[in-house]
Formats: C-alpha cells, structure tokens, sequence
C-alpha cells in the first residue's frame, strides 16, 4: 500500500485530491497525472539509491517543468502555516522514504522563474556554505540570490522571492521503495512560467509537447548530468 504524505485543499472535491487522505488544513493543492520516477535505463527509481546531498532533477508535470528530488539525509518533519504570495496558508507533510528524507520541490524560483535549463542552472541545492553564501542546506537561486529551506516546505529563508516553491506531492511505496509524482502543494509558477518562456521552451520540447503532461513515468537524473554548467554563487 502506498504511503500517502500530501495535503488537503480548500478546492479538493473539485481537483479530485480527497482520495489522497490529506490532513485538515486548508492549502493550494493540485493534482496532476500520475508519474512513476524511474532511473536512466527507464525502471523504477528505488528511493534508497539516492545519495544525500545530491541535486537530482525530473521533469514534472510537464515535460519542459523541472522538478528539484532530494534525499536531505535525516528525517524531515512537517512545517505548518507556509503562506502564497496571495495569503493563503497551507500545511506542508515533510519527508518520505524509509527515512522520511526525500523530498521534492518545483525547481522554477516563485520570483523571477530561474530554472534548470540544459545548458546552465542559476538555482540548486547547496549541501555546504559558499563564499558567497551562509547558509548550508539551502536551495540557492544565483539570480536574486533568494534562498529556500528544503526541510521546511522551501520557506523563503533570504531574498526577494515572494513564496515557496511549489511541493511536489510523492507517493512512497514502501513494499518496492518506489516514488509517485501526483499533485503540487502551495503555488505553482507554470501558468506565468509557460508565458514568460512559452517560444523557446517550444523549439526545446517539439511544439505544443512542452504543456502536455509528461505520462505515467518521468525520469530522474543528477543535476550534473542534466545541465552542463552549474553556477555557484
């Protein structure tokens, strides 16, 4: 049986998330296909293979959005009361796996929309501190330099980023120690995300392919596999 970590929305009769057992605070949920994370050679990815600390990326719920998964190498708890830019207040579950340390963010900044593209990312996980930067064990955007604690639902820790960023919503089998992609949680940025980028995101992802979902599976990779420069600031 699925262990199922996610939340409940104000709207969830009408996004269809209130068969995903949510706890009872009101929050921004949406739910979007299902998508099993599967490894390089297309099996399903076994949670325990991450290695802590590592920025890994997938694409979800769309081909051209880029999702952060981290194993954060202890138990994550949850955070209560993360706030929208707009106000609204929701509850954010913590980690799954076996340890409950794996989790998953939006990698697209809720300020100026920096992502992970294939040829440079501004925004990652920082395990350690920089020159640059106090602050170990942050999500780190280079462009603003807006910092995000992935141990507390991406609570905006320093910089002009208005919000989170988005959760993404896993499922953890327990009995195969595999992850689900189903819903995001708090404010997703994909509707001014496809504005802002919609022409060249269309030449990388063949047209209108960039909007549709990704399907019932979406690869994870390491950062350093998927783009070819990263900046650390």
């Amino acid at each position: 049986m699925m262990e199922r970590r996610s939340f409940v929305a104000a709207c969830s009769a009408a996004c269809g998330l209130a068969g995903l057992n949510l706890p009872a605070r009101a929050a921004v949920a949406r739910e979007y296909p299902r998508s099993v994370l599967t490894d390089s050679e297309g099996r399903p990815l076994k949670a325990s293979s991450l290695k802590p600390g590592v920025n890994y990326v997938f694409q979800w719920p769309y081909p051209a959005t880029p999702c952060f998964l981290l194993d954060l190498g202890r138990k994550v708890n949850g955070t209560t009361k993360l706030r929208t830019a707009d106000g609204q207040q929701y509850d954010w579950p913590g980690g799954v796996g076996r340890a409950q340390s794996i989790v998953a963010y939006s990698a697209i900044c809720s300020h100026k929309l920096t992502h992970p593209t294939r040829d440079i990312s501004f925004i990652s996980y920082r395990d350690e501190a920089t020159a640059h930067s106090r602050r170990a064990r942050v999500i780190h955007c280079c462009s603003e330099h807006s910092q995000f604690d992935p141990a507390a639902g991406a609570r905006v820790l320093e910089g002009p980023a208005p919000q989170p960023l988005a959760g993404i919503v896993l499922e953890y089998a327990a009995e195969r120690d595999e992850l689900v992609a189903v819903a995001t949680l708090g404010a997703d940025v994909f509707d001014r995300f496809f504005q802002s980028f919609g022409f060249r995101l269309a030449l990388d992802h063949g047209g209108d392919r960039a909007m549709k979902p990704v399907g019932a599976t979406t690869r994870v990779v390491a950062m350093d596999s998927f783009c070819r420069q990263q900046v650390r600031c």
